[in-house]
């Protein structure tokens, strides 16, 4: 072998060797293995997760709802909460809709596992690189993200997604996956879920959403900002339309939609927005009756809170916009809340009850519940006045009561109408005064209701006894608030709100039958619903006696103090109310169709509130319950009765009751003439001297609460002069050492 030779075999042995070398480090075995190892490695590093991470609790925000509150018509009335979502059962959404959510993002998601490896590695790729968020997920890992995790674009949250998802299909079924992601996620214009986003985009609820509106929500999901066409640029636009014609093309494509269908198909251009319904105006005070009438049905403060709940109103949308304009025209109109210290203090509320249902049809709460929140409807803080005086006849009407003289107590029956005349048979003198000091001769009943005369009605209480009035009016449904059981009871001394009078009157109206007012039509939460409030209950009062009442009131307003509410479009019956020192003003009156009380109240502006007069509302001089409020009244009944109704009031067998005459002086002014309250008899402007019956000291104009306070210092044996009066009247002593001093709210 020569030297050239042997000098290639020593590079073909160097070569050999060297391959040797590396061929020990990789084989085909080795590498394999390593493969292998990686993917077991690999398998054993997710197992290790898939045992670690546990399916949490869901976030908070998944689980927050509104609550929907709606008119009797179901039209929406408005929507509390901090999160606008209303879940829905996926059987409430139309098939072919549900189906455009799975062609717009994951055609394969009723056979898949409800993972996309593909997907989640470009994302977790992204998310590395710092391209952000990527989409590519299933509805599966969609749905877990906004159920149980955030949406932050982290390596550890699309993680825990994965394995969430996982374990989240094969737990629950795949409609029920489905029916969580269109209800949590966000379509835009604050809408979460498919309900809130049918509202907002198209005005239906859910369950009447059609394909094409279905496929735009759907389309909308990529990018809600952008893809809202109200803001849309143009290119926004285009993309949202080319993803509307791509959900549309899969379900065809999918057999989930007949291509002739799909060709038919229009895009349906959105509605523009619109604000959010707030609480302001009497919406609040609406929602904040039906909520306390809620939880009086065992429904707690957390349960309205955690939201979920559709809550349908007695409310009609069309009466409760009348009696809004009613208080506009006849009140708002006519009064300066800037410019006059008494007119800043006026709150005016009414309550409007159905007397067939108990339904509470209207209600007006104050000037908006964003500026004064405390319901002017629903209130106990004021006296009913002498709205209570037919409770007085009914009960001596119901117990067969007599006179001092021995005959029963009927609307012919006579008594003294004697102003300052003290009461016979109590064993607490009392000797109330009628308005402006007038005195009559001997009157009716009928007569004394239409002039409200206190010395009346006070001895009739004491005819009855204070008992039984106090157990009547318990059972009509006054509250048993501060009620004493005392002749000036007469006098409406106890307190009241306008919802606890117009279901007594409504009471009166259905012929005794009790009549309690109810907002919640209907209440419901998935899988639980609550039974309203029974509006109709037991005969707490014979109808001889109801209808008794209801033709003595048809009096008062076809001839006495409640005549501003008279017109011959429909049959009415009502009283007039006062109460001490001015302070509230009512007019409670009913047709055979509505039931409605009307309520000016003197509240001081100063922060505390407290009580004051109303004498100089609008510059009128002393405010009484036949003027704004039974105007009010009088424009919301012809309205919400659509301008009359010739239903009359059906009275059986009027007790008329036994007369025993005597000679009386005649009245001992001529006011007594004209009825009680009549306007005329009022002094023109607040700095005229009032009457001995209207005056009061600069102590008793504003109280810090609402709750009685006495200052008296009577005789022992005199009638507790902490009562209210009649119609502005203060009660007066008539007796050794003058009229006695009373300091009241």
């Amino acid at each position: 072998m020569g030297r050239a030779e042997a000098r290639r075999a020593q590079q073909r042995g160097a070569r050999r060797a060297k391959k040797t070398g590396i061929r020990r480090f990789f084989t085909w075995r080795k590498l394999l293995g390593a493969f292998f190892g990686f993917c077991l490695l690999i398998i054993g590093a997710f197992v290790a997760l898939y045992l670690s991470v546990d399916e949490p609790a869901p976030n908070a925000e998944a689980k927050l709802e509104s609550n929907v509150y709606k008119y009797g018509d179901g039209k929406i009335l408005a929507r509390t909460g901090r999160i606008n979502r209303e879940m829905v059962d996926l059987d409430k959404i139309p098939e072919k809709v549900r189906y455009t959510f799975v062609a717009a993002e994951n055609k394969s998601f009723f056979k898949d596992s409800g993972v996309d490896l593909k997907g989640t590695a470009r994302g977790l790729l992204n998310t590395v690189t710092g391209k952000g968020k990527q989409g590519g997920s299933t509805i599966t890992q969609q749905y877990v993200k906004n159920y149980y995790l955030t949406q932050q674009p982290t390596v550890s949250r699309k993680l825990k997604e994965l394995v969430i998802s996982l374990k989240v299909d094969r737990r629950m079924h795949k409609e029920d996956i489905l029916a969580g992601y269109i209800n949590t996620s966000y379509y835009g214009r604050s809408a979460y879920g498919i309900q809130a986003a049918a509202q907002a985009y198209y005005g239906v609820d859910a369950e009447k959403l059609t394909v094409a509106q279905g496929a735009y929500l759907a389309a909308l999901l990529q990018a809600p900002s952008q893809y809202d066409w109200a803001v849309a640029s143009p290119t926004g636009k285009k993309l949202v339309t080319e993803r509307w014609h791509y959900v549309l093309d899969n379900m065809v494509e999918e057999k989930w939609l007949d291509a002739s269908e799909r060709d038919a198909l229009k895009f349906p251009v959105p509605h523009s927005p619109k604000p959010p319904l707030g609480m302001g105006g009497q919406t609040g005070y609406l929602v904040e009756a039906a909520d306390a009438e809620l939880r009086k049905q065992g429904v707690s403060e957390a349960d309205l809170k955690a939201g979920g709940w559709t809550i349908t109103l007695n409310i009609d949308e069309k009466k409760q916009k009348e009696l809004v304009k009613a208080v506009e025209r006849q009140l708002e109109s006519k009064i300066d809340r800037k410019g006059n210290k008494v007119d800043a203090t006026v709150q005016a509320g009414a309550t409007s009850v159905d007397p067939k249902t108990g339904a509470v049809v209207a209600l007006y709460g104050g000037t908006g519940a964003t500026e004064h929140w405390i319901s002017n409807a629903t209130r106990q803080d004021y006296q009913p006045a002498s709205t209570f005086k037919p409770l007085v006849f009914a009960t001596a009407l119901e117990n067969g009561a007599e006179t001092q003289d021995g005959d029963r107590i009927g609307v012919n029956t006579l008594y003294d109408g004697t102003s300052r005349r003290p009461v016979e048979g109590s064993d607490t003198p009392y000797a109330p005064q009628n308005e402006d000091d007038t005195s009559y001769g001997d009157v009716n009943v009928q007569e004394a209701m239409d002039k409200s005369i206190n010395s009346v009605f006070a001895q009739m209480v004491v005819d009855v006894g204070p008992g039984k009035v106090k157990e009547t009016a318990l059972a009509l449904g006054v509250p048993d608030k501060n009620f004493p059981e005392r002749p000036a009871t007469a006098l409406g001394t106890m307190y009241a709100s306008t919802w606890d009078m117009a279901g007594v009157y409504a009471t009166f109206d259905n012929h005794g039958k009790k009549v309690t007012p109810t907002i919640v039509k209907s209440a419901e939460h998935r899988g639980r619903s609550v039974d309203p409030v029974q509006g109709i209950g037991k005969q707490v009062l014979s109808r001889r006696s109801a209808d008794t009442v209801t033709s003595v009131l048809s009096g008062v307003v076809d001839n006495g103090s409640g005549h501003e509410a008279d017109t011959s479009a429909y049959d009415a019956a009502g009283k007039t109310g006062t109460s001490e020192n001015n302070r509230a003003a009512l007019f409670a009156g009913y047709t055979p169709e509505l039931s409605t009380v009307v309520a000016l109240y003197g509240e001081s502006p100063k922060d505390g509130g407290g009580q004051v007069s109303l004498t100089g509302t609008a510059n009128s001089g002393r405010a009484n319950g036949g003027g704004f409020p039974a105007k009010i009244w009088a424009d919301y009944t012809l309205r919400a009765l659509n301008g009359g109704s010739d239903a009359r009031f059906d009275l059986e067998d009027v007790e008329k009751g036994e007369v025993t005459v005597t000679e009386s002086p005649s009245p001992s002014t001529s006011a007594s003439e004209s009825p009680e309250e009549t306007p005329s008899e009022e002094p023109e402007s607040p700095e005229e001297t009032p009457s001995e019956s209207e005056s009061e000291s600069p102590d008793e104009t504003v109280t810090e609460s609402p709750s009685p306070s006495l200052s008296v210092s009577p005789p022992e044996t005199s009638e507790d002069p902490g009562e209210g009066d009649d119609d502005g009247n203060r009660p007066s002593g008539n007796r050794p050492g003058g009229n006695t001093n009373v300091q009241r709210p």
